[in-house]
């Protein structure tokens, strides 16, 4: 049976001494993450993700959910149970609107929540997952009477949330959808058309379940800019806010999938449904998009999170395992064998692991709380300075943290060799279930291609530049201390990989846009190290620091931070320069072939 505990301890040190949360404390909400609450928070919701949610997650993949005859889904058992323990403890309205219910602490508290829930139990942690977009976009785009009747039951968990965008015909391209919407006259529409992949779409957790739906209007433009966003409740919802009769929306069947079996993925009839437009006809985009950039920014966390629990498993069983002797002689004589953690190549896959895990908790921490200041700040050029980083990040996010906490899974997999690839030791579950992270809420590749074809471009590359000058301004500011130069120095040549790429794209996508094209992921992935190795380098710094001061006990800690971002610099940092070569070359091989070639 898998372990998994939860990082609390690395949070804290994020968020306290390299992020320095303390200055954010005139944003709204901050003023009440204080260390010491941020540290009961963190401790209380690791507990309850160690004791009642990672018991359950071999269950669920074992388990999975029942369809029954009248269209209703059973949920694996102690679901409910620890799904009321999560409601009942507040952690799914940690950063919701205080009026409708929830705590308001920053976003970046409920990110690192959501790092534990999914390391301990990815297919659970999509109930409340999808709910909180579905809030969210509600809160930015509903009318005062749609957030007034929905989101104090979503808050509190009493209802859930999906999105439904997916159909048989069409993914990527929404533009194609057929999910028609007509007026009944009332201001409601009848809601019909079949949607698949809707993860979370029908379950026994809730009394009530919000689907967002994408729909076009009778007599709407084709494409995109002819869709709608609509509210189709399960179950309709009364005057005085009760739970009133059923909806004519049904579960026709659940997805047969590799992983995430806890999670009910299904395909959902709508018949003529009741819905609710949520803000204006055609508009239907701009609203969902609040909820996919929520739900890509919470993916990419179950990138981070799936390897980080896969991480802990095969460390466990590297030190427990004894397999050969080490290269310089025996380190355990009383023994038949080393463990197989005396073993180079095992270091190294760990290590390779670890150095991830460490900057891209980093990444996510950082990036939440650019959200917290697009979103809280009353600082109009601050809010747009985040908001373009998060526009810039959140498909690197996505994209680099699923990507690679998918290689990290079959990694820690590997480590137990043929146990590995048997169920008793649960890696495979983790193998399965982060596939995927890299295909919802947008393929990975999609996420490349709109790096590069949309956010890179945007206001003449302001984002980007930007990012790129606070990195130089760090780099020079630390130039001259000599603790520094492990970080600064690969860093420097990195950056300027990424200087290189950035400039190559500019000059050859738009002669041939097949050159952004192919390069598309190499630039996503280029750029990704160079915020991970960004992170390291502020995590070095403010580990040094801890280590002037004193360290307050945390001494060895802080060395191994020094010693693991040390690795990324030397070990993984330099593969810009292939990601660049790669890149370089354009499209010109990658579409010669004709289709029959293939």
């Amino acid at each position: 049976m898998p372990t998994y505990k939860a990082p609390v301890d690395d949070h804290l040190f994020l968020l306290n001494d390299v992020f320095h949360v303390e200055r954010y404390g005139n944003l709204p909400g901050f003023a009440d993450a204080t260390p010491d609450t941020l540290e009961a928070i963190l401790s209380e919701g690791g507990k309850l993700c160690e004791e009642v949610l990672a018991p359950l997650n071999v269950v669920g993949d074992k388990e999975g959910c029942k369809r029954n005859p009248d269209g209703s889904v059973t949920t694996p058992k102690g679901f409910k149970d620890a799904y009321k323990a999560f409601c009942e403890g507040g952690w799914g309205g940690l950063s919701a609107p205080a009026e409708y219910g929830g705590q308001e602490l920053p976003f970046v508290v409920s990110s690192a929540m959501q790092e534990f829930v999914t390391s301990s139990n990815l297919a659970f942690g999509m109930y409340p997952g999808l709910t909180s977009g579905a809030i969210a976009a509600i809160n930015v785009h509903g009318s005062p009477e749609q957030k007034q009747t929905y989101l104090p039951k979503m808050i509190s968990g009493a209802w859930s949330g999906t999105m439904n965008l997916t159909e048989p015909h069409c993914g990527t391209d929404l533009g194609l959808l057929k999910t028609k919407a007509v007026p009944n006259g009332d201001g409601s529409y009848a809601i019909s058309g079949t949607k698949i992949f809707i993860s979370a779409g029908e379950h026994d957790l809730s009394d009530n379940i919000v689907h967002l739906v994408l729909a076009r209007i009778e007599g709407a433009p084709m494409g995109t800019k002819g869709i709608s966003l609509f509210i189709v409740p399960k179950f309709l919802v009364n005057a005085d806010g009760s739970v009133g009769g059923r909806n004519k929306v049904q579960c026709g069947s659940i997805e047969h999938k590799m992983g995430i079996h806890g999670n009910s993925t299904c395909v959902m009839n709508y018949d003529g449904a009741t819905g609710f437009l949520i803000g204006e006809e055609n508009k239907g985009l701009n609203a969902m998009f609040v909820m996919m950039n929520e739900a890509r920014l919470g993916v990419g966390i179950q990138g981070l999170g799936v390897s980080e629990v896969a991480y802990q498993n095969a460390v466990a069983y590297a030190k427990e395992r004894l397999q050969g002797r080490a290269l310089t002689g025996p380190k355990s004589p009383d023994k038949p064998a080393d463990s197989i953690m005396v073993h180079p190549d095992v270091r190294r896959t760990l290590m390779s692991i670890k150095a991830f895990n460490e900057a891209a908790r980093a990444f996510m921490l950082w990036t939440a709380l650019h959200g917290d200041v697009a979103h809280r700040s009353g600082d109009e050029k601050l809010r747009k300075s985040s908001d373009d980083y998060m526009g810039l990040l959140t498909p690197i996010l996505k994209g680099v943290l699923t990507d690679k906490g998918f290689d990290n899974a079959v990694k820690a997999q590997q480590m137990f060799g043929g146990h590995g690839y048997i169920e008793e030791h649960g890696m495979s579950q983790f193998v399965r279930d982060a596939r995927i992270a890299m295909i919802y809420e947008g393929a990975n590749g999609v996420q490349a291609m709109d790096l590069v074809g949309r956010k890179l471009p945007r206001e003449g590359g302001k984002a980007l530049m930007a990012f790129m000058g606070e990195v130089a301004a760090f780099l020079k500011e630390r130039s001259a201390d000599e603790q520094m130069k492990p970080f600064v120095g690969p860093l420097q040549a990195s950056l300027g990989h990424l200087q290189q790429a950035s400039m190559w794209l500019m000059q050859n996508g738009m002669k041939n846009p097949e050159n952004a094209g192919a390069g598309a992921t190499d630039y996503m992935h280029l750029m990704g190290l160079v915020v991970l190795g960004y992170m390291w380098a502020k995590i070095a710094r403010a580990a040094l620091d801890k280590l002037k001061s004193g360290a307050n006990g945390a001494a060895e800690k802080m060395n191994a931070k020094l010693i693991t971002g040390r690795f990324f610099m030397e070990r993984l940092l330099p593969a810009t320069a292939s990601h660049l070569a790669a890149l370089s070359t354009g499209a010109e091989t990658t579409m010669a072939l004709s289709a029959e070639q293939f």
